[in-house]
């Protein structure tokens, strides 16, 4: 496993042309972590920096403002103590919307008036559960929207817990809920048996029976395939996917894919292949990131790549507003013009894909276009998912902004004083930080 220190050595081995020290700046702020298999079969180092693998998996000194960058380069060149560096480092992070969407003040919910750690409610029929066991990942993307979970400021930014029963007791008192998500971190770095510790619960004789779908969001397909053809409990993490299967429920596997050259490794293909031969469904999906991604081809080779390989095309998400967003994020209108151009290549089978997606404080909004309506050039969104599900498939509008990234940057059209689900978005915040949550989500009728 390689860190932020091994960055002289990688360099050193594989792309001598680059300056480590700017790298190892940027990896003082920026969480690091890549095994052999992302180093040795993903990166070309021969086409760094440019590299979508290289940019996707070792922090950038651009993640950094030229200010923040030159104080922490001028810190580690005077070799300061690790606590002064730590020191630095947090005040950057600061600075950067740590936690963006308000996940932690809007998504808890509560149960008999007691808050349940590890979880979060945001929309009716899904829960999200984050397992202690599962708080990282194989190696690290430098775009994650959870990035300050793996940095010192950890403590205050992560969901965990280890309480199964509780993840089983609290979807058993929402019927109105149908699928619960493993997510992190990656839920996919437990050993069998941690896994099955939380999912057989869900599954076995008391299990709710209202619970359809399991899902488990991941991105080991990518960055460790032998997770389910050679390591030791390969057979037995597959187990667990058949018993799921067999107990009448849906196995959903959100595979996370950034670049079709993941997907092409013959190891990955055959780890889809053997998750497959479970009965599970595999969905792709992954945000749209700028020196990585943005380009209407690559996610037209992806997804079809996808689709012959038997996994469903499920979304492209726009970057979020948090770390290095200034680096990564593409505007809306290119990102819904690279969606189209992508779009327009598939066939039939590989069109379930929806995006460009902003997966915003009051849900999934989605971008449909940019027309001229009533004299004004407006973008067109659309609610795909939301916190008020009386929301879901309404279709609004706001001004045309080229430079606008995120919904936070846009305004209503044609004069409009706020957008339509405002109003309601405040008092359904108010509720939820007031512990009324899950009895609130609950109580929305279908």
């Amino acid at each position: 496993m390689f860190t932020k220190s091994a960055i002289p050595l990688l360099f050193n081995r594989h792309a001598p042309h680059l300056d480590p020290n700017s790298y190892i700046a940027a990896a003082q702020v920026f969480p690091m972590r890549l095994n052999s298999h992302v180093a040795e079969d993903l990166i070309d180092w021969s086409n760094t920096p440019q590299d979508p693998m290289f940019q996707l998996a070792i922090p950038q000194p651009a993640m950094l403002g030229p200010t923040d960058l030159q104080k922490m380069m001028a810190a580690l060149q005077k070799e300061l103590p690790k606590t002064d560096l730590q020191q630095i480092a947090e005040e950057i992070r600061k600075k950067l919307n740590p936690h963006p969407a308000n996940q932690k003040t809007e998504n808890v919910p509560r149960l008999r008036g007691e808050e349940m750690p590890g979880m979060q409610h945001k929309y009716r029929e899904t829960v999200l559960f984050f397992p202690s066991e599962g708080q990282f990942c194989h190696a690290f993307c430098t775009y994650c929207f959870r990035w300050a979970q793996f940095t010192s400021v950890g403590s205050s930014q992560t969901f965990k817990s280890n309480n199964g029963e509780q993840l089983r007791d609290y979807i058993s008192s929402m019927p109105q809920v149908r699928d619960v998500l493993f997510t992190g971190g990656d839920p996919m770095v437990m050993p069998a048996r941690i896994l099955a510790s939380y999912i057989d619960p869900l599954i076995s004789n008391g299990a709710p029976s209202h619970l359809e779908t399991i899902r488990i969001g991941s991105k080991s397909l990518a960055w460790w395939p032998y997770k389910y053809t050679t390591d030791a409990d390969a057979k037995e993490i597959l187990g667990i996917f058949e018993r799921v299967v067999k107990s009448g429920r849906q196995l959903a596997f959100q595979a996370h894919f950034s670049h079709p050259r993941e997907l092409e490794h013959p190891a990955a293909q055959e780890a889809i292949r053997q998750i497959r031969m479970t009965g599970a469904q595999i969905r792709g999906q992954a945000p749209l990131i700028r020196h990585v991604n943005d380009s209407s081809q690559v996610w037209r080779n992806m997804w079809n790549l996808q689709a012959k390989l038997g996994i469903v095309p499920y979304y492209m998400f726009v970057e979020r507003d948090t770390g290095a967003s200034h680096y990564w994020n593409v505007p809306l209108d290119r990102a819904h013009r690279i969606f189209s151009e992508a779009y327009s290549g598939l066939a039939g089978t590989a069109r379930t894909v929806r995006g460009p997606s902003m997966s915003a404080s009051p849900g999934k909004v989605g971008i449909l276009g940019v027309e001229n309506v009533r004299g004004e050039t407006v973008f067109v969104l659309k609610f795909w998912q939301a916190r008020d599900p009386s929301w879901v498939g309404r279709v609004f509008f706001a001004k045309y902004d080229a430079k606008a990234t995120w919904l936070s940057d846009l305004e209503p059209a044609f004069g409009e004083a706020e957008f339509f689900y405002e109003p309601r978005y405040k008092e359904l915040t108010t509720l939820m930080k007031d512990g009324s949550s899950g009895q609130l989500l609950n109580s929305i009728s279908p």
